[in-house]
């Protein structure tokens, strides 16, 4: 066995080097220094990880002051999922606002804008864009982080996003390989289901990824997700079927591949961790993500000890793991190599997102509507977050519709009484109602019904995905429910688009 410089023999080094942990506190531990001095060549980042830009870029420089090229990774998608701005709300409007302005150069200049906020930190590798075809408006997970329901045009904004992601010289990583979209079950909590053919398969869901793999993408992030067409037996995480003669062979990809957070219960409450972690590297990913509820030094520890052992064992051979590793390190040169290359920024627009946040609004009944003059009351109807948005982000109208019209006041209602609640809480104040994905929440429904029976001028912001018909004085579909969506609808409402 081949010892290296820091008495860290090379399987171990090579084991360490695939995990990608995450940890508590804005600032790095001292287990994790001590690991990325022994191999650990990648750290995720999470909302607890980030108070600041500043801190943040404090943070990655003190994890640079012990390896320097790790690979800092962060699920920044924009829109609902934010990790920049998990206290505020995103500046950007996320995927599915950009598919519906549909304009592939918007789409470039946002990824490129992100990318510098995040390269301007010290993060180097982005676990976005979601290339998934939103194909079942049921999906609880995906929604509005898919730029749509149509795979052509998922395919030709995920190419964009990773275009100008990579051009600010942060690496994409685009996912949920081989396509989360037609779900109806949230894999952080179980294992989905696909039962589309392989045809359906091919051609509907793994087109986007075909446009991202031309496009260049350096990462590609594997589903827990059972597609049978494809392999009767294993998630796609766990699949060689999938991972291996599909991803590598049959679409010729030879980036990272990385698996989505394997603490999620679609792998963990089945495999375990440690199995999972092993039967995903030899099914072919090359670097596991654990962390978002896992993240501490025994966690790192127990993988990097159930890798070797299973190497020892003869149940990974350890070529695989050996390779895996190479591919880390790959990813990691590129990263500390990436230059810039330009600037695809909208001429003559600095706030690129706020700019596609008000060009993805969909207004019915602007045209005989007249802009609010006083403060309304903002009845927002929230259903419970997914785990991937969390609900630590702020989200709705009402903080920038205080801002136009001081003394606007809001509440939150959920179920069956929700509408009758919105009411008495209003008074006689103008109602301004937001929903997300009324289409999947009949008690939001309900309550909407209720709201524009007694009060038919009431304002209706749907931040979700719009599959629901449009109603009430008038209706603003936002396509997000990120910061610059609420901006955007606020200055419909107040008559102060633009300002």
């Amino acid at each position: 066995m081949t010892t290296i410089a820091g008495g860290t023999d090379t399987l171990t080094r090579d084991a360490l080097t695939v995990l990608q942990p995450g940890f508590t506190g804005t600032s790095a531990p001292d287990w994790l220094l001590r690991r990325l001095g022994e191999g650990l060549a990648s750290v995720g980042l999470f909302g607890r990880n980030i108070a600041s830009a500043e801190q943040l870029a404090s943070l990655t420089a003190q994890l640079r002051a012990e390896r320097d090229d790790v690979l800092v990774a962060v699920d920044e998608e924009g829109g609902d999922v934010t990790r920049l701005e998990v206290r505020t709300g995103s500046s950007f409007p996320g995927n599915h606002a950009l598919g519906a302005v549909d304009d592939v150069e918007l789409t470039r200049a946002v990824a490129f804008e992100l990318g510098r906020r995040l390269a301007a930190c010290g993060v180097n590798f982005d676990w976005a864009p979601s290339a998934d075809v939103n194909s079942n408006p049921a999906n609880p997970v995906i929604g509005v982080r898919s730029f749509g329901a149509d795979t052509d045009l998922v395919a030709r904004h995920t190419a964009a996003y990773v275009q100008g992601l990579q051009a600010a010289g942060v690496a994409a990583c685009t996912k949920h390989f081989p396509g989360h979209g037609d779900t109806a079950v949230d894999s952080h909590h179980a294992l989905p289901r696909i039962d589309a053919s392989a045809d359906v398969v091919a051609a509907r869901d793994l087109a986007p990824f075909r446009a991202a793999i031309a496009a260049g993408t350096r990462a590609v992030m594997s589903a827990h997700i059972l597609v049978p067409a494809l392999d009767p037996e294993h998630p796609a995480t766990l699949s060689r079927r999938i991972l291996t003669d599909l991803l590598r062979g049959e679409l010729g990809y030879d980036g990272l591949i990385v698996t989505d957070g394997m603490e999620m219960q679609a792998i963990s409450a089945t495999y375990g961790i440690e199995r999972g972690s092993v039967l995903a590297i030899a099914a072919g990913a090359d670097a596991i993500c654990v962390g978002g509820g896992l993240a501490d030094d025994e966690t790192v520890r127990r993988l990097r000890d159930a890798l070797v052992a299973a190497v020892r064992a003869g149940d990974l051979p350890e070529e695989r793991l050996a390779d895996a590793a190479e591919r880390v390190r790959r990813l990691a040169r590129w990263t500390a190599a990436a230059v810039p290359t330009g600037e695809p920024v909208t001429p003559g627009h600095p706030e690129v997102g706020l700019l596609a946040a008000r060009r993805a609004l969909r207004i019915t009944g602007g045209d005989a509507f007249t802009p609010l003059t006083e403060a309304p009351y903002v009845a927002a109807l929230s259903p419970v977050a997914n785990i991937a948005v969390g609900d630590e982000t702020p989200w709705g109208v009402a903080a920038e519709l205080s801002r136009l019209l001081p003394g606007t006041e809001t509440g939150s209602f959920a179920g069956e009484d929700a509408g009758r609640a919105a009411l008495v809480a209003a008074g006689a104040r103008r109602i301004v109602a937001v929903v997300r994905d009324e289409h999947r929440h009949p008690w939001m429904t309900a309550a909407l019904d209720t709201l524009l029976a007694a009060r038919p001028d009431t304002v209706v912001v749907e931040m979700g995905v719009p599959q629901s018909p449009p109603r009430g004085a008038l209706h603003i579909a936002t396509h997000g429910a990120a910061r610059v969506c609420g901006r955007a609808a606020a200055e419909v409402i107040a008559g102060a688009a633009g300002e």
